[in-house]
């Protein structure tokens, strides 16, 4: 397998993988699972309101339920640790970069929430902190609460408030978790995305990422320890930490785009978590997912990829290498899939094909197979 051959040598001797930084899928996975069989039990409460759980939505990013004339559709997540890489970032270029974490969050809940074709409404936020005293610090509250409502505005939803525990002894002094919820309607009923209708010969585009997203920072912090510069580092004409900061995209504009040009959406995939495994996250044991043309990898990506020694199937099964959103569509459609992301100002590739086969991945350009056990989200 190859790695990048950038002009620095590595100043790792051993590679760092993702789990050795503590982000242990095969720990995580199975917890999952179990949480999954455990709520499924419980969704017979739904009837007291009339309303019935989509059983299918179960593994995937946001929960369903049937409410009549419409879906509904929730989901929470959290930034992770890249409020970290801000901190020590600041002392560099005097920017709290906040507003672009609170991007960041807002995108990670959103993202998950599209992905069964919901319109974000709502979505709140949950900013805990080990102490009170870190809203103290009135530029960076200041550029949290107004990314955090600028995000809101390019999702299209209402900011529906939250809640800002101060955790001693469980949170860091002097840190935060950033993490929130939201709610989407799915309406019409049609627009319910599951993966159900995937079939061999449909084509997968990949919409191009900013960077390293919110997935993988445990790994790009590990990288800045071993650097002599540490977020200092020139990565291209910025330093390592301003180019780790770079704003997740909420790709909800191009979703309800895409509904409205009348495309064929097949299966929608946020690319977190697990990398380009998460392209096979549809439930169906009898399709691989093919793909023969790769989007440009962010040189931060491909900086982290050098200097933690990662080749490429390592890489490509953490980091989203370039491909922040995977939309699956009618072969007939794939070319208006990039046309319409490319009018939102995003780059965008027919990337590859749905084909007859056991679960799995193959990125045909690197040689590089996940088979189907390489991702057990699913109960």
């Amino acid at each position: 397998m190859s790695t990048p051959d950038p002009d620095t040598p590595s100043l790792l001797k051993q590679p760092l993988t993702y789990a050795q930084t503590g982000v242990d899928y095969t720990s995580l996975d199975p917890a999952k699972v179990m949480a999954q069989r455990a709520a499924a039990a419980t969704a017979g409460a739904l009837a007291r309101f009339d309303h019935a759980e989509v059983a299918a939505s179960r593994g995937e990013s946001a929960f369903v339920w049937d409410e009549g004339d419409r879906y509904r559709a929730m989901v929470i997540e959290g930034l992770g640790t890249k409020s970290l890489v801000a901190d020590a970032t600041r002392a560099i270029t005097g920017r709290s970069h906040y507003d672009a974490l609170a991007q960041d969050t807002v995108a990670m809940i959103v993202n998950d929430l599209i992905v069964v074709g919901a319109a974000p409404q709502v979505v709140t936020a949950y900013w805990a902190v080990g102490d009170g005293a870190w809203f103290d610090d009135r530029e960076r509250a200041r550029d949290l609460v107004d990314g955090w409502a600028a995000a809101c505005g390019l999702a299209g939803a209402t900011w529906g408030g939250g809640e800002t525990p101060a955790l001693s002894g469980i949170i860091e002094p002097g840190t935060i978790d950033l993490a929130g919820a939201a709610i989407g309607v799915i309406a019409p009923k049609e627009r319910l995305v599951l993966g159900d209708r995937l079939a061999a010969g449909d084509r997968i585009v990949l919409i191009e990422s900013t960077g390293i997203h919110a997935n993988g920072l445990s790994l790009a912090r590990r990288v800045a320890e071993r650097l002599p510069e540490g977020y200092g580092t020139p990565v291209g004409e910025h330093c390592f930490g301003e180019v780790l900061l770079a704003a997740t995209p909420i790709y909800a504009s191009l979703v309800a785009a895409l509904f409205e040009a009348g495309v064929d959406i097949r299966y929608l995939v946020n690319v977190t978590g697990h990398g380009w495994r998460k392209l096979m996250r549809a439930p169906r044991a009898d399709l691989r997912y093919v793909l023969d043309v790769l989007p440009p990898v962010p040189a931060v990506l491909r900086f982290i990829q050098h200097h933690a020694g990662l080749d490429d199937r390592e890489a490509y099964a953490t980091l989203n290498m370039g491909a922040g959103f995977a939309v699956y569509a009618a072969a007939s459609d794939a070319a208006r899939v990039v046309d319409v992301a490319g009018r939102l100002g995003m780059a965008a590739w027919d990337a590859g094909k749905v084909v007859a086969g056991e679960q799995g991945v193959e990125i045909g350009p690197l040689g590089v197979t996940y088979e189907g056990g390489a991702l057990g989200v699913r109960a």
